[in-house]
């Protein structure tokens, strides 16, 4: 991940990277905020798999990280409601 000119330069370019993925959005943390979450364990973390982020079978790609990690889908709740 980057937010440099350099790496959309080079994707640009007559010889882009070979793998890579375009997603534009904005995340900010206030000081310490990231640490502390993830002291809370509030992120599901997992090993890098170059498969699950440059894959193209989107609508698994989810399913596919929880699944990874030992998460069973079957015994998630969510409290949202109906959209």
């Amino acid at each position: 991940m980057t937010a440099t000119r350099e790496i959309l330069a080079a994707i640009a370019s007559a010889s882009p990277p070979r793998k890579f993925v375009m997603a534009l959005g904005y995340a900010g943390w206030g000081a310490g905020q990231l640490e502390e979450e993830l002291a809370q364990n509030a992120w599901l973390i997992g090993a890098p798999d170059s498969d699950l982020v440059f894959g193209d079978a989107y609508e698994h790609k989810w399913r596919h990280a929880l699944t990874r990690m030992g998460v069973d889908l079957s015994r998630l709740q969510s409290n949202a409601g109906n959209a």
